[in-house]
């Protein structure tokens, strides 16, 4: 989607569903603890969209089996809510889309549950690193693919892996639009430029020891191929002159 600048009603919707899914996420946040499964921690997602009067994105537009997506550990996106209790030393990522009267809006954050290990620490420090060094590429203009050079340059100095076949997106209309891939590597030859108005998702996703993720049996979660642990962080925004508004910003 591209809106119009500063405060269209294409503008306005979106940002009630930024907003739908920025509260949906705290409010899973706060239910995280050991023990807890992940389709309670998905109960609490539904209950706060639908206070918002938003509904689950994932689960009208593509039938996906819950409100939101919890991936656990090697699970680095699309995971299923279910009976799985959380345990301590998870890592835990809570993905919410969202639709509000038409519009749209994505975003994720991976959580650490009680103690975890320094690898975990440090996976999570980087991912939410790679995503800040991502926001500030955000110009209208400038090459898409400045995204995938920040967050290499930050995965390289980490000593991380991208999971290259993951990435960010246009949102808006739709839950997916073009740009259909906001790439999380750098591509030369992607020549494409951001554009004033435009609404996409920036979404790094890193992991100890994996290039990419390959679908599990249920057809739904997507794990890294080699193991290890995964981390995503996510928001959607919209391309102003000064940068990137993040629409899905939480407190």
């Amino acid at each position: 989607m591209v809106v119009t600048l500063p405060d269209s009603e294409e503008l306005r919707g979106v940002r009630e569903a930024g907003r739908a899914v920025a509260y949906a996420i705290e409010a899973m946040a706060g239910g995280l603890a050991v023990g807890v499964t992940t389709a309670e921690l998905d109960a609490i997602g539904r209950a706060a969209l639908t206070s918002r009067g938003a509904r689950s994105a994932p689960e009208t537009v593509y039938g996906f089996p819950g409100a939101t997506c919890i991936s656990v550990n090697d699970e680095a996106a699309h995971g299923i809510p279910g009976a799985r209790e959380v345990q301590a030393g998870d890592l835990v990522n809570l993905d919410v889309s969202a639709e509000k009267d038409g519009y749209y809006a994505d975003s994720g954050a991976s959580y650490p549950v009680g103690e975890v290990s320094e690898a975990a620490r440090a996976l999570l420090a980087a991912t939410d690193e790679a995503l800040s060094a991502a926001l500030a590429t955000v110009r209208p203009g400038e090459l898409l693919n400045g995204v995938g050079r920040a967050v290499q340059k930050v995965a390289d100095a980490r000593g991380f892996h991208i999971v290259r076949n993951l990435c960010g997106h246009g949102v808006g209309g739709g839950l997916h639009e073009e740009p259909r891939a906001v790439l999380n590597y750098y591509e030369p030859a992607d020549r494409r430029r951001f554009a004033a108005g435009q609404v996409l998702t920036i979404e790094p996703f890193l992991s100890t020891n994996s290039d990419r993720a390959i679908e599990a049996d249920d057809g739904w979660t997507l794990c890294t191929a080699a193991g290890g642990l995964a981390a995503q962080f996510e928001h959607t925004i919209v391309v102003t002159a000064d940068g990137a508004e993040i629409l899905t910003g939480r407190d």
